[in-house]
């Protein structure tokens, strides 16, 4: 092999361990000072903690008592149906029954009764027009009462509504069954109103219910509701409301590193820990990972003085899988599992290979033609 490419192979050689270094953090030095202020200042904005038993305590979540909604309670309990245009009413008048149009066999108490008209008004014998929109059926009893006194002695007069039509809620987004919803005699609650609907599909964000109300919108947690009883998560719904189920895209975390399938992981409903996120992407590669350094990068709090936390787990040791199940995970959060040392240097090596092979077969070419002349 003549001088010339010997210098070329161990050039190339060293150019390539050099851009090794730079590729793998802690294994190059800064070559200016602006490289080292940006560091200072990383460093400022990252805290470290590790992963020990004290520290799953204190991020644990406090247990809470249920939460009671008096103002709900109340709102039921003073509750009353509103008659709307559209609505049909069934008005019965005892011992009276040319009064009372019959609905047999081959009519319903829907196509039997009478519709409010789009004036407000429906029509009945020996009353005429008479205004109803806006008023409770207690109200539109009494009117009657008073107007059917002029014709019949001590009438006995009973009004329901027999179909509720005026007035709907609507129901969208991660439900088994979005669209509408009548507002009836009966109080319909945020929480009835998505059991109507045959309940949240898999793809639901239970934690992110969007009501929205006269241009407004307000977010209640079924979560909250569910486990752990805060009835004020639930609202009695009025007429035109919209109840909008968010689907959980937003609700998963970043497992990447040395794992066997770096990829996202969708969070249940439950929750996820930090063993269950390795678990779901087939564990950590055990021929690259370096154990010691499972990393959880999280977004600080508001309030804090640094913009990341870090929390390191060494699971290296057995006992440490017992933390990562008991660590919980939060939205958003990135999971990393470094290398290890010697995986870095073996894929130095591996680039190395190809182009110091390359010039070695070239070298012995050279060499042969050489030898011919």
């Amino acid at each position: 092999m003549s001088g010339s490419l010997q210098k070329l192979i161990v050039a190339t050689i060293a150019t390539v361990v050099l851009s090794g270094c730079a590729m793998f953090p802690g294994t190059h030095m800064p070559t200016n000072q602006d490289t080292v202020n940006a560091r200072e200042d990383l460093n400022e904005q990252v805290r470290i903690y590790a992963i020990t038993p004290s520290l799953v305590n204190q991020l644990r979540t406090p247990q809470t008592t249920p939460e009671l909604n008096p103002e709900l309670e109340q709102m039921r309990a003073e509750y009353d149906y509103v008659v709307g245009v559209g609505d049909i009413l069934n008005i019965t008048v005892w011992n009276h029954p040319e009064l009372t149009i019959p609905a047999g066999s081959m009519r319903s108490a829907q196509e039997a009764g009478n519709w409010v008209h789009n004036d407000g008004t429906i029509f009945y014998p020996y009353v005429g027009k008479l205004p109803v929109a806006g008023k409770r059926v207690t109200q539109i009893r009494e009117e009657l009462i008073a107007k059917l006194e002029n014709y019949i002695e001590n009438p006995q007069v009973d009004v329901t509504v027999a179909a509720f039509r005026s007035k709907r809620i609507y129901v969208t987004g991660e439900v088994m069954q979005p669209g509408t919803l009548p507002i009836t005699n009966v109080p319909l609650t945020l929480l009835d109103a998505i059991n109507h609907s045959g309940g949240i599909t898999e793809l639901a964000d239970w934690r992110n219910v969007v009501l929205t109300r006269e241009g407004r919108e307000y977010r209640f947690s079924l979560q909250e509701l569910y486990q752990r009883g805060d009835t004020r998560q639930n609202v009695l719904l009025k007429a035109g409301d919209v109840l909008h189920v968010e689907r959980n895209d937003a609700n998963k975390v970043f497992v990447m590193g040395e794992v066997n399938e770096p990829r996202s992981v969708i969070m249940g409903r439950a929750g996820m820990t930090l063993a269950e996120a390795i678990s779901d992407v087939g564990g950590i590669n055990n021929m690259h990972a370096n154990a010691s350094g499972v990393f959880v990068m999280r977004l600080a709090p508001n309030d804090a003085e640094n913009l990341i936390d870090v929390f390191q787990l060494d699971a290296r040791q057995a006992s440490a899988l017992v933390m990562a199940d008991q660590f919980r995970l939060q939205e958003r959060d990135i999971v990393y599992v470094t290398t290890a040392p010697m995986s870095r240097w073996n894929r130095i090596v591996s680039q190395l290979l190809p182009t110091a092979q390359s010039l070695y077969f070239l070298s012995l070419t050279e060499d042969t033609i050489t030898t011919r002349n």
